[in-house]
């Protein structure tokens, strides 16, 4: 078969290096231009246009296909020549009538090089890609990642969080087909999606930990042509701590204590999660000595279960003024080391 090369990154005006951000702003201002209700006295060349951007939108907004796309070669013509292994072709109108559905220009149809590399992305292998008079084929909203913060007590408190986001939605006046009557969407001038203000009700799992992503599914960027919204994944970030380090599930603190107690023994008041505890200090410690306390850390998540352990440093606090009285005393010790 026949199949030519398609440039997506050329189509969108964008280079190779370019950041999934750009991709998405170069789709965007480029669908508002050639969009066919914008340009009625070139519509047949605008719905080709608008068709062929995006195409490569559709390649180049998800990471597997960009991927694929990126490691096509020389030989890409040879790859051609068989279409990947358990895809198969919808056909209507007659052979080779492969078509697509791109929201409102669903018979238009991607072109042959998609179909070769990347019409069975996402499918079950063997299956049909539609059903019916055509098959109904959005493009699915992007993925969204959006950072948020947490205290070290909240982290591990847990529970229910109002978040408020600004993020992009599909549009409420043409919802999310970009045309109103036949004619562009005044709302959202083509596009589908208008930025607005929303709060979500999120629940952060007990000892969730910096980094950790929480996925809210369908709450990222609204989808195209009546598909599906993508996803919105948050990435926590746990704040420090004024008094306690946070290492995995453990918890640390340095603890100021006398030479005496570390000497004669006594008991210490140290903070934890739950409020302050008394730990004894046994007679003779060291300085730098840690002491640990069992399931007094942070809640594990998952399966696993429990808690961590919470570690307390003791720190010697050396007198810096001491009275006569006092540095006699010292003395007098030292003198009784040194006769041992």
């Amino acid at each position: 078969m026949s199949v030519q090369f398609k440039d997506y990154y050329k189509i969108l005006g964008l280079t190779k290096s370019a950041t999934a951000k750009e991709i998405k702003a170069a789709y965007r201002k480029l669908a508002r231009k050639w969009h066919p209700d914008v340009n009625p006295t070139k519509k047949k060349e605008s719905e080709e246009k608008f068709k062929e951007i995006a195409e490569a939108y559709e390649v180049l907004r998800d990471a597997d296909k960009r991927k694929t796309y990126d490691t096509l070669g020389p030989d890409w013509q040879s790859r051609a020549q068989q279409p990947p292994p358990g895809y198969q072709q919808w056909t209507q109108g007659g052979p080779g009538g492969v078509h697509f559905d791109n929201g409102e220009f669903a018979d238009a149809g991607f072109s042959d090089f998609f179909q070769t590399f990347f019409g069975n992305f996402g499918r079950t292998p063997g299956a049909p890609t539609g059903t019916g008079r055509r098959g109904q084929r959005g493009i699915r909203g992007q993925d969204i990642e959006s950072e948020f913060s947490l205290g070290l007590r909240e982290a591990y408190a847990g529970g229910q969080r109002s978040l408020s986001l600004q993020s992009q939605t599909q549009c409420p006046r043409c919802h999310g087909t970009g045309t109103e009557n036949g004619k562009l969407c005044h709302q959202c001038h083509g596009t589908g999606a208008v930025t607005s203000q929303r709060t979500l009700d999120v629940t952060i799992p007990a000892g969730v930990r910096d980094g950790q992503r929480i996925r809210l599914a369908g709450q990222g960027g609204p989808g195209m042509g009546g598909a599906q919204s993508g996803d919105l994944y948050l990435i926590v970030r746990i704040a420090r701590d004024p008094m306690l380090e946070r290492r995995g599930d453990d918890l640390y603190e340095e603890h100021p204590v006398s030479v005496y107690t570390l000497v004669l023994g006594g008991e210490i008041t140290v903070p934890t999660m739950t409020g302050h505890i008394d730990v004894k200090v046994p007679a003779g410690s060291q300085n730098g000595r840690t002491l640990r306390i069992a399931g007094k850390g942070m809640p594990r998540v998952g399966a696993v279960g429990g808690f961590g352990d919470l570690y307390v440093k003791l720190v010697a606090q050396i007198p810096t003024t001491l009275s006569a009285e006092e540095r006699e005393l010292f003395s007098k010790l030292a003198e009784m080391a040194k006769a041992r």
